[in-house]
């Protein structure tokens, strides 16, 4: 395989909408309410288990996802207006800074119940691997064609983007401190922007195809 044959383009729409939907640095917050109380050495085992746990739903949702929409009858085309329209709802939560609100709440629910595995409830579903970042799995999944390089991509994202959020996680005092409540709402929203964009383009890409153009 040749430099110039590797799907760059496709690698770049990838990452970016992973980690847009993701949104790593945007869940310390959430990451911080929810351990809260817990030992100091438990926190490293918690993010390990949440990022294993959204990673195995992510990529199961690129490699399966497809076949998922055909036994049920559903055509990619349709899914990726679907799957933009609901992108589009979670970017526009981002930019009036809605979704943090609901990050909290979930986070806080989970602490007064005492949930025992905080790792896949709240942090690894729905923070990590919620709707949208399950949507743009699939929907980069159909992208791919079935090219076997671009779906390597897309796991590779996937697993990038999970060490990424594990990094965050073990440095969630420390960032939480730094960036502060101010440059979380300023980087929210705009990340919130790009997302939006994004999920217009999943729009027209949907309708293109569907109308033959």
């Amino acid at each position: 395989m040749t430099f110039t044959a590797i799907p760059f383009e496709f690698l770049v729409s990838a990452l970016v909408t992973i980690l847009v939907v993701v949104d790593p640095v945007g869940l310390v917050p959430a990451f911080l309410a929810v351990t809260h109380g817990l030992p100091e050495k438990s926190r490293p085992h918690v993010a390990v288990r949440a990022c294993l746990i959204a990673t195995a739903i992510l990529a199961g949702s690129a490699l399966i996802g497809n076949w998922l929409l055909h036994a049920l009858s559903i055509s990619l085309p349709a899914f990726r207006i679907a799957g933009g329209l609901l992108l589009f709802s979670i970017a526009s939560e981002m930019v009036f800074g809605v979704r943090v609100t609901r990050q909290t709440e979930a986070a806080e629910q989970a602490i007064e119940e005492r949930v025992r595995n905080i790792a896949a409830f709240p942090l690894a579903i729905p923070l990590m691997a919620g709707p949208g970042a399950i949507t743009a799995s699939v929907l980069l999944s159909g992208r791919s064609g079935g090219d076997p390089v671009k779906l390597a991509m897309l796991l590779a994202v996937i697993a990038a983007i999970m060490g990424l959020c594990l990094l965050v996680f073990l440095l969630a005092t420390r960032i939480g401190n730094l960036l502060g409540s101010t440059a979380n709402m300023v980087m929210s929203r705009l990340l919130g922007v790009l997302l939006a964009a994004l999920a217009v383009q999943f729009v027209i890409d949907g309708v293109k195809v569907t109308m033959g153009g």
